[in-house]
């Protein structure tokens, strides 16, 4: 492999981080060595060593043959902004990866491929790897099967629907094996949050617990319902329609409704915004 070192980036570069550039870039090579790259087109990201907010992503239009430790951008997983670097940010790779590593802050990489066997495969009628051999059975448990296809990922709640596919997958193997795990590994899943001494859970607790006490109480209480809605189908759905129909029913707008019911007559809802 050829490397073409520039000195500005490696400059800014800590050792770990300009490390984590060269083994991306020799992903790329290795993909395209061995047919699993479509010239320009699937991608391969790493999340920044040291860092959770942003990612290494090639700009759009580059060869993977050409990819070198400098060639990456350093793009945001919260706005696809490109925060060093330069290049375009191609749209599907951002809202494909950027939801996954926030989703799942175990998955540091996350490669996109359209591997031609693997591509063969998604064209079946059932694409599913049938479990014949000691080599499907060992890897049964890794690979998560997408059957909701719709077209090109434009818009990031695509990466965040994937982020669940995945998680699925984690989820039915403690569900089925029953095993148990430690602590780190939980946090390195992404299953909690910190991980703390035991004499340190309570405290630790109140604390979190304090902090929050300072937020608005009312859009905590929204954020848990849509969290919810996400994770409990339609009784999550129901009661987050509850808890936005309890809080309208204290709204002007509403007193008016009930007033103008009361008495018989059309309500009048002029002095209230329209839906926009």
């Amino acid at each position: 492999m050829q490397f073409r070192v520039s000195p500005k980036t490696l400059g800014e570069c800590s050792a770990e981080e300009w490390q984590a550039r060269v083994d991306l870039a020799a992903a790329h090579r290795l993909a395209y060595m061995h047919d699993f790259s479509e010239g320009i087109f699937n991608h391969l990201t790493l999340v920044v060593p040291g860092r959770s907010d942003r990612y290494y992503q090639i700009p759009f239009g580059m060869h993977w043959s050409e990819v070198t430790a400098s060639s990456f951008m350093e793009v945001g997983i919260d706005d696809g902004l490109v925060k060093s670097g330069a290049g375009d940010v191609e749209r599907s790779c951002y809202c494909i990866h950027a939801p996954i590593h926030k989703a799942l802050p175990q998955a540091k990489a996350v490669f996109h491929t359209h591997m031609p066997y693997a591509s063969a495969l998604t064209r079946l009628e059932d694409p599913r790897i049938k479990e014949i051999g000691q080599t499907e059975v060992g890897m049964s448990g890794e690979i998560a099967y997408d059957d909701e296809y719709t077209g090109p990922a434009l818009d990031p709640a695509e990466g965040a629907r994937l982020a669940r596919v995945i998680g699925e997958k984690r989820a039915r193997e403690m569900w089925f094996l029953c095993r148990l795990y430690d602590a780190e590994t939980a946090e390195r899943w992404g299953l909690v949050n910190a991980v703390v001494e035991p004499g340190e859970l309570l405290p630790e607790a109140l604390r979190w617990a304090q902090e929050m006490s300072r937020l608005s109480p009312t859009a905590l209480r929204f954020l848990k319902h849509a969290f919810n809605a996400d994770t409990d189908a339609q009784a999550g759905v129901s009661k987050l329609g509850m808890a936005a129909l309890e809080i309208f029913s204290e709204t002007d707008e509403a007193r008016e409704g009930a007033q103008a019911f009361a008495e018989k007559r059309q309500p009048d809802f002029s002095a209230y915004g329209r839906l926009k």
